[in-house]
């Protein structure tokens, strides 16, 4: 059959990405406690087009995604775009692939349990320079304005928070371990269901621990630079104010993102069943 994609293009204009968007598809992760976790993803996936080539091959990106999304890890995500590349004759491809990711949590007092959904994402890059790496989580906090409760002779208003931890990863994680970084970071993390005496608990605890958004994001910060790990990251908190029209914002990264060039080396060498101590997870 014709293969009109192939067709030369006279105009000499090279297009820096093309591809597939808005694909909603099930994907497979690991997960931390329960060792696989199967979800539903939105994918992005483009490529560079060459000046000459008329256009791109769009069913080759599904077939690749394809492949792959039975183990969406660091590294396959890598062997991934490096394919995609192969099959395109492209330079560089790329992916954003945004997902709900769910962790079953235990009330504080009572106990019970129920599933907490964090929206996670991957967002990637393949070249023969290297490539670059970032995850990141977005999670739900409580947080109790501190000038409030110093000023108002009983009480404090308070209001649900949204805090993004991005990284450009090397090492092996967990979204778990991420996540928990943030719930720990405000003045108290939230859950699916609470008994009263749950509510109780979270209550006097957020009054106890205010925090203005400077302080999340601070609070994040020094957790993950403790680390060690990430050669960049930024934390971003926003509070749906609840006695303004208005929402309250602090962003602090470590470096500029703009300045993140691509990792050199084989992402081959990456091994998705090794945890950041270098230890290998068994999963029976």
């Amino acid at each position: 059959m014709v293969d009109v994609q192939s067709f030369q293009d006279d105009r000499r204009i090279a297009i820096q990405k093309v591809g597939v968007k808005g694909l909603r598809y099930p994907i497979t992760l690991l997960d931390k406690s329960e060792k696989y976790q199967h979800t539903t993803a939105l994918v992005n996936l483009f490529a560079d087009l060459p000046h000459n080539f008329k256009g791109t091959h769009m069913s080759r990106f599904i077939e690749v995604f394809e492949e792959y999304r039975q183990d969406l890890s660091m590294p396959n995500v890598l062997r991934m775009l490096k394919k995609i590349r192969t099959e395109l004759a492209a330079q560089t491809a790329y992916t954003d692939i945004h997902f709900p990711y769910f962790i079953k949590k235990a009330a504080p007092v009572s106990g019970q349990t129920a599933i907490m959904s964090y929206d996670c994402f991957y967002e990637a890059s393949s070249s023969e320079k290297g490539h670059r790496f970032i995850a990141g989580v977005t999670v739900p906090i409580q947080t109790v304005c501190p000038c409030s409760k110093a000023i108002a002779d009983g009480g404090a208003h308070n209001q649900r928070g949204l805090v993004t931890l991005q990284v450009s990863l090397g090492p092996f994680f967990w979204f778990e371990d991420l996540i928990r970084i943030v719930e720990e970071s405000g003045s108290s993390e939230l859950f699916t269901l609470l008994k009263r005496e749950d509510e109780k608990f979270v209550t006097e605890k957020a009054y106890g621990q205010p925090r203005f958004v400077e302080d999340v994001v601070r609070e994040v910060y020094a957790k993950v630079e403790a680390l060690h790990r990430f050669p960049w990251f930024s934390v971003e908190a926003e509070n749906f104010e609840s006695i303004h029209n208005h929402s309250a914002y602090a962003y602090v990264e470590k470096s500029e993102r703009s300045k993140i060039e691509p990792v050199k080396g084989d992402q081959e060498k990456f091994d998705p069943l090794r945890d950041t101590d270098g230890n290998t997870m068994h999963f029976e």
